[in-house]
């Protein structure tokens, strides 16, 4: 594993006709304490002011714009692959809606890494609009969190800067080159929703350590209004807020609950949904239609509507 002193360290944003937010993004990824040694965008849109602000970037870039929409998922792909054949050690993902929340992200996740000896490393990604109240939920044993004080557990110091094995991807997710070797690069094909939830089976998959940095955070716009809860809280489960989103999410779970490593969620899949949809809810369209998204996942049809 290359250490922080010279690893070559290269950022990857996926963007999609956002370019005001792009620029925001960028602004924070191109003023790290610890420098980009590159940053390579890859555009979904293809617009040409989005060409000239990633050329007018401090540090040296890449732009590569698509004329096909690949999605979170394969943009990501095409970005990560563009960076290990321009010699990175590390890949640090970003979208165009979030940014680090300082200059000093990057070397402290490359100093976690390096400490605990990890493949894969991510900050804590919190609300853009309130830094202390997460992106969205994480549960950590049996209990949710939706703050970042919460994530340490009773009794940890705030020198436990580690929480192993749980990871958001891809909200500044960094990747040393001999983990993708491992695990590979986002599926193509699920598209957006899900991508990150198939990458994080296949690191656990592949025996890879990684984990979230508990001392340094990721701003997203707030996402956990689509996780609703069930059983009083104990539970909760995911309804976006519209049906292009929902087709993926729903369809994307169906093939991800099919998949070795997951299989053993299938029984509390079936549980929380039918709770939300038939009691909570009393939508039995709404479960059909997720019924119905899920067979298809699980078939692999994965056609766009």
């Amino acid at each position: 594993m290359s250490s922080p002193a010279d690893g070559r360290v290269i950022g990857v944003v996926v963007t999609h006709r956002r370019r005001e937010l792009l620029a925001a993004s960028l602004e924070v990824l191109a003023h790290q304490d610890r420098p980009l040694d590159h940053l390579i965008v890859v555009d979904n849109a293809a617009e040409d002011e989005v060409g000239e602000l990633v050329a007018s970037q401090p540090v040296p870039t890449t732009y590569l714009p698509s004329q096909h929409n690949l999605g979170g998922a394969g943009g990501f792909a095409l970005g990560m692959l563009h960076a290990l054949s321009l010699g990175a050690d590390w890949v640090w993902c970003a979208d165009d809606d979030g940014r680090p929340e300082g200059p000093q992200v990057l070397g402290t996740l490359l100093r976690c890494a390096q400490h605990h000896g990890l493949g894969e490393v991510s900050p804590v990604v919190v609300n853009i609009d309130d830094p202390e109240a997460l992106a969205f939920p994480l549960r950590r044993g049996l209990v949710w969190r939706r703050t970042r004080s919460e994530l340490f557990a009773p009794g940890e110091s705030r020198d436990d800067d580690l929480l192993p094995g749980i990871a958001s991807l891809m909200n500044g997710a960094l990747f040393s080159a001999g983990t993708l070797d491992r695990v590979g690069v986002p599926d193509l094909r699920l598209f957006v929703r899900g991508d990150e939830v198939e990458m994080h089976r296949r690191l656990a998959r592949a025996g890879v350590d990684f984990g979230t940095c508990l001392t340094t955070a990721y701003l997203h716009p707030d996402g956990s209004d689509e996780f609703r809860p069930i059983l009083g809280g104990r539970m909760h489960t995911q309804y976006p807020d519209n049906e292009t989103k929902r087709f993926f999410t729903y369809r994307n779970r169906g093939y991800l609950m099919s998949q070795p490593g997951m299989r053993k969620l299938l029984p509390q899949e079936y549980a929380r949904f039918a709770w939300y949809f038939l009691v909570q809810q009393r939508d039995w369209a709404g479960f059909r239609e997720w019924m119905r998204l899920r067979k298809q996942g699980r078939a692999e049809d994965f056609r766009r509507p």
